[in-house]
């Protein structure tokens, strides 16, 4: 056999490998279930069998009296009432609608863990042209598990009818940041040491996800992210920009970084994968950013299915500014007294590190809400199959745009030191959050990156 003839018999066994991979689009009889059994991105419009979740009837678009955005945001749920609390004591009652990591945080800290059980609601919803282009995605959006390439999507939601691991992750990959598609925000960051003392960063994100604005379409680029470090005084001034392909396999993500001792950008391709998460000290890694983010090509992707699980829900106390962030930061994991758990539906995906691939974490285990892709807990495991991280968001709704905001109060437990990271801190920051900043990808350059940090 000539070379030639190896090399061409090579790419028609690639090609059909691909072809056989490549995830069809659903029938338009399929996608005619949205908006009629399944809501416009895909969840069950139907409450459970008991009643314990509650059918989907729009989600939540009323604004409070009062309401100044960010800075007075009265919560519509505040007078309803625990209905229960799981304790150490009667764990065993609910394991069957908790998760591997919820019962580990149990076990792990008897003396203070503990949630607090709530009424559903169901108050995730978004504006109409974001579910006119959900529909059209339906029939239209592709992929494949062979190099991750996604195909013939718009704004938010390539999968609202997903049929396999990878599609639910894109959901999550693709979420929905804001009707301009950008957003900027000023973290608190803090990590919690086991003798209950704390240190903490003050991080500024921007994120630009240009296919989200109505009228749009994507390009090559998924995400433009820079970031800036404003504290503490040894890291202040240092940035970092990351352009995410879309083409995520074939075009890695390209990232530099700003240095403010040394002046001067350089390029970054070691920021991804295990990488060190910023200012994080070790508690995550560059991938654990908004739970889940950049290329999963070292992983092999199972869908489990569905689970009903008690989830952070509806966790507009977490963003209360009356609370400092003493408030919130206990020992060993944030206050329970401020998180609200609710009955929910999620999907659950299972990541395994395949052979001959390096990475810190051998299985990632998610579970996403089915009314708005947020991952809302994650499980990492060590080389020795022990459940090592538990991570945890906090999502709320935003009802003045309306959107489910993906990512909200963000924890990230580490069961084998007793430590814990705390990311999404803005209680006591005096810069509010912008869900309506207009940018463009002349904002996300090398050459306007250190401009940025002496502003």
């Amino acid at each position: 056999m000539t070379k030639s003839f190896r090399t061409i018999a090579m790419m028609v066994f690639l090609f059909f490998m691909m072809s056989l991979s490549v995830q069809a689009k659903v029938s338009k009889e399929a996608a005619d279930k949205l908006e009629k059994e399944l809501t416009p991105i895909g969840a069950e419009k139907a409450g459970n069998a008991d009643g314990t979740i509650p059918e989907w009837t729009g989600g939540y678009k009323d604004i409070p009296e009062g309401f100044v955005e960010f800075e007075n945001e009265p919560d519509p749920f505040k007078n309803d009432p625990i209905l229960f609390t799981i304790t150490p004591q009667n764990l065993g009652q609910y394991k069957g609608k908790l998760t591997p990591g919820q019962i580990a945080m149990f076990e792990s800290y008897p003396d203070t863990y503990k949630m607090n059980i709530y009424q559903t609601r169901r108050t995730a919803c978004y504006p109409q042209y974001v579910y006119d282009a959900v529909k059209r995605n339906a029939v239209n959006a592709e992929t494949n598990e062979t190099d991750y390439s996604l195909n013939n999507f718009e704004v938010f939601c390539p999968f609202p009818i997903p049929k396999t691991g990878l599609e639910v992750l894109w959901n999550y990959i693709c979420g929905y940041l804001s009707p301009t598609g950008a957003y900027t925000i000023i973290n608190g960051q803090a990590i919690m040491n086991r003798d209950g003392q704390f240190t903490l960063s003050r991080i500024e994100d921007a994120v630009l996800r240009p296919f989200n604005a109505e009228g749009t379409k994507p390009d090559k680029i998924l995400s433009y992210f820079k970031q800036r470090t404003i504290a503490p005084p040894r890291l202040a001034g240092n940035l970092l920009l990351v352009y995410e392909n879309i083409d995520i396999f074939r075009n890695p993500r390209q990232a530099f970084l700003y240095n403010s001792g040394q002046r001067r950008i350089r390029r970054a391709p070691s920021v991804a994968y295990d990488a060190p998460g910023t200012a994080s000290d070790g508690l995550t890694t560059a991938d654990d950013y908004a739970m889940y983010n950049g290329s999963p090509d070292k992983y092999s992707i199972k869908l489990i299915g569905k689970r009903e699980i008690y989830i952070p829900y509806n966790c507009r106390q977490t963003i209360d500014r009356s609370l400092s962030y003493k408030d919130i930061l206990t020992p060993y994991h944030i206050n329970p007294d401020y998180i609200r758990y609710e009955l929910h539906r999620v999907w659950v995906i299972e990541m395994d590190l395949k052979e001959n691939e390096r990475h810190i974490y051998k299985k990632r285990v998610y579970y996403f809400d089915e009314d708005s892709y947020s991952i809302v807990i994650g499980e990492k495991y060590d080389k020795r199959d022990q459940l090592w991280r538990v991570s945890q968001n906090h999502v709320y709704h935003l009802y003045q745009i309306p959107m489910m905001l993906s990512i909200g109060l963000i924890t990230h437990c580490d069961l084998q030191s007793r430590r814990y990271l705390a990311f999404r801190l803005v209680n006591e920051e005096k810069e509010l959050p912008s869900f309506r900043v207009k940018m463009t990808s002349d904002d996300f350059t090398p050459s306007t990156l250190s401009r940025w940090g002496i502003r």
